[in-house]
């Protein structure tokens, strides 16, 4: 069973075909503001510029490959609306053309999926960050409960917005973590933990503060160990509930080797193990959500044409995980 799967919630456009045994091909493109975050509209319009480009090479490898294409899997939520509905038009026309079913797919499911095949994790509690996701989640009872989450801004968000406060090129994350390497001591920043969940707005906004005083290298430190000691705790709290005895980090922001080294002590100490996918899965990608829809498939999930309209509030735990 071959699946054509498509994903656009917002930098980065993807398409892949999926089998069980692994990634067939793949092919993205990525959208890189001027300056500043993300604007949805001209992400979109990205989008649909290389759409035929992105869309069409992939489809000429399974013409050259004598591959049937089974299904079409496309990224319904949560994500930018213009985005959003930029890559359903893309996935409804494809299906039509080839006749194939349907599969809308929940992009932060499709992250913990896409990491459970490629780490070997069999019941992990998850947690899952990204630009604009920050969540700990466990798989009870059918669906991916949320036993924590941020309660304003991701932790991604976090820290690109201290980044361009101080002047740092996108993408920001990457260049605090090198630079962080650096510090030679660290300065207390705001903690907040909030039972369960987390805030992170706060502890930003102090950290560009603090680079008004203290050295760079030292800020992005303090920035990262604070945000990540957060983290580790509500995972810990959540394990412990839940009675996981693994942990799987996803997400672009757990491309950052400090918050797996962080997670990975926890575990040790707690007798438990700790997953990572490998980093070419981390960050969005049409993988993530051909293998999604392949599963989802083979349980008998698909998505008629009336109800595929985007969501792009579409929360992890309103999925009714039927393939587990």
């Amino acid at each position: 069973m071959i699946i054509f799967g498509l994903e656009g919630t917002a930098w980065n456009l993807s398409a892949a075909l999926v089998d069980e045994q692994g990634v067939i091909y793949e092919k993205s493109a990525t959208y890189t503001p001027a300056k500043g975050g993300i604007h949805p509209r001209e992400a979109a319009q990205h989008h649909a510029e290389y759409m035929a480009k992105v869309v069409g090479e992939v489809l000429a490898h399974s013409r050259q490959q004598g591959l049937k294409i089974d299904a079409v899997a496309f990224s319904q939520g949560p994500g930018l609306g213009p985005c959003l509905r930029t890559v359903a038009t893309a996935a409804r026309t494809l299906s039509l053309r080839f006749a194939v079913p349907l599969v809308g797919v929940n992009h932060c499911v499709a992250h913990i999926e896409v990491g459970k095949w490629q780490s070997g994790a069999h019941d992990p509690a998850v947690i899952y960050v990204s630009g604009a996701n920050s969540q700990v989640l466990a798989l009870r009872q059918g669906h991916y409960r949320i036993f924590g989450e941020t309660l304003d801004i991701s932790v991604g968000n976090a820290i690109d917005k201290f980044a361009r406060s101080v002047g740092l090129a996108h993408p920001g994350g990457p260049k605090v973590e090198e630079l962080a390497r650096e510090s030679k001591q660290y300065i207390p920043l705001p903690y907040t933990v909030k039972g369960m969940d987390l805030s992170f707005s706060g502890l930003s906004t102090a950290a560009t503060e603090a680079a008004k005083k203290y050295d760079l290298n030292d800020v992005c430190y303090s920035l990262q160990e604070t945000a990540f000691a957060m983290l580790v705790e509500v995972t810990e709290r959540a394990m412990a509930h839940a009675e996981k005895r693994e942990a799987m980090l996803v997400g672009g922001v757990g491309a950052n080797k400090r918050l797996g080294e962080m997670l990975n002590i926890m575990c040790e100490e707690r007798g438990a193990r700790f997953f990572l996918p490998p980093r070419q899965f981390m960050g969005d990608n049409g993988s993530m959500i051909a293998y999604t829809g392949l599963i989802m498939l083979k349980s008998g999930a698909t998505t008629p044409l009336a109800e595929s309209k985007v969501r792009p509030g579409y929360r992890t735990d309103d999925v009714t995980v039927t393939w587990a």
